[in-house]
Order: structure tokens, then C-alpha cells, then sequence
């Protein structure tokens, strides 16, 4: 589904400040599948994600997305995979005060020039779905921790994503509604969504619905594998 050959990602090239996030990844990473990127702060989790995400462009080497070269695409075709691909959910949640939750479920979908009210009765099936129906008209400031990440999610799904990317998405969470978060990954997962995680949490990196673990340190792949629980 997605590979990485000999991806490099360098910021600040040819400057005393030069950093080298990624050095040389190869990764190859399964449809229908749960991975979670794994290792310390710094190690290059988040912007492996993001490269994977088609959020970032690497510094040298090739990456394929369902059989597709996109590292050299023009700009605006990056954009459209990325819009039709990809439903991201990003660790502060980034909602949009003062506007309702349900409004912050449809603002992915906008671009794509559906009927409004189409849009508006999807958005309402998955605020559903995530037992969220009763805050639809609330307010993303009056939300409380665990809705704000159920709504994150509903409109990571708004466009119908092949693949989920989730970068650090229990960081402020408590372990309760970690663990809730979980649970609706493992759902999203059982129907056939892609799910790709960066996460320091060891309940998320050891949760049994996770599939594929991989362990990054100073830019580099140390450990790739099923996670087994000891």
C-alpha cells in the first residue's frame, strides 16, 4: 500500500543548523492493517508520519502510495491524494473554536463541492456512530477532552479516507479515554480502514489490536514487527 525506499528527510541542509530527522528508511506497510511508529522524542516518529501522510516531501528517495510515485507530483496533485486518501487526526485536535462540532466534522469535506446538506447528514451518521449525536450543536470550546478526540475522528472520516494517520492522539488524554480511543481505532480497523499511528503510549504501542510496531531511533528503523505480548 505505501513504501518508503532509502527516504531521507533533512532540515536546514548545508547550514550549521542541519538535521538529519531521517536517514535512509525503508519501509513497506500492508493495507488493513494497524501500525503504530514507535521510539523516544526526537527519534523521527512524527515526521516519518507525516512523509507517509503526503504532509511533507522527503529530501531524497521515493515513496509510493497504492502502487503511485508521488514524491515528484506538483503540488495540487499531492493535495487530492492527500484529501482522498488520508484522514488525519493530529495530537491537540486542532478543532475550530466557535464553531459547532458538527461544523468542524464537515470543513475536510468543503473542498470537494458536495450539496451542503449531503455533507451535513453524513457528518450527523458519524457523530452517530461515535455516540456523539447529542453534541452536535455544541461548541468545540465546550467540549470536553474525550468528545473534542470523537469529533477529531469524525472528521478524519468525513472524506471516506482510505487510511487513518493518528500523531500522538492520547498525549492529553486520560487512561481511560486512551483506551476508548482504542477501541474505536480497533472498529474502524475491523471494517477495513488503515490506521497508522505515531505514539510514545505504551498502551497504544501494546494493544492487542495493533498489527505491525515500528521502533525508531535518531532517524532510523531499529525493530519492525508484530507486536507480542509478553
Amino acid at each position: 500500500m505505501i513504501e518508503l525506499k532509502d527516504v531521507r528527510k533533512v532540515y536546514n541542509a548545508g547550514k550549521p543548523s542541519e538535521f538529519v530527522a531521517l536517514d535512509g528508511i525503508d519501509l513497506s506497510l500492508e493495507a488493513g492493517r494497524v501500525t503504530v511508529l514507535k521510539g523516544p522524542s526526537g527519534s523521527g516518529k512524527t515526521t516519518l508520519l507525516s512523509l507517509l501522510g503526503c504532509m511533507a516531501r522527503p529530501t531524497a528517495g521515493r515513496i509510493h502510495v497504492f502502487g503511485r510515485e508521488i514524491t515528484s507530483l506538483p503540488e495540487r496533485f499531492l493535495t487530492e491524494v492527500r484529501r482522498k486518501t488520508f484522514g488525519f487526526i493530529f495530537q491537540q485536535f486542532q478543532l475550530i473554536k466557535g464553531m459547532t462540532a458538527i461544523e468542524n466534522v464537515m470543513i475536510p469535506a468543503y473542498p470537494s463541492g458536495e450539496r451542503r446538506a449531503e455533507l451535513k447528514a453524513r457528518a450527523e451518521k458519524l457523530l452517530e456512530m461515535l455516540n456523539l449525536s447529542h453534541r452536535a450543536e455544541a461548541n468545540a470550546e465546550w467540549l470536553s477532552g474525550g468528545e473534542a478526540q470523537r469529533v477529531a475522528i469524525a472528521r478524519a472520516l468525513i472524506n471516506n479516507p482510505a487510511v487513518i494517520i493518528a500523531d500522538e492522539p492520547t498525549a492529553h488524554l486520560d487512561t481511560k479515554l486512551a483506551r476508548e480511543f482504542m477501541e474505536i481505532i480497533e472498529n474502524l480497523n475491523g471494517g477495513g480502514m488503515t490506521v497508522l499511528i505515531a505514539s510514545h503510549d505504551p498502551l497504544i504501542h501494546e494493544s492487542p489490536g495493533v498489527d505491525h510496531v515500528v521502533t525508531l531511533k535518531d532517524g532510523r528503523i531499529v525493530s519492525q514487527g508484530a507486536f507480542q505480548c509478553s
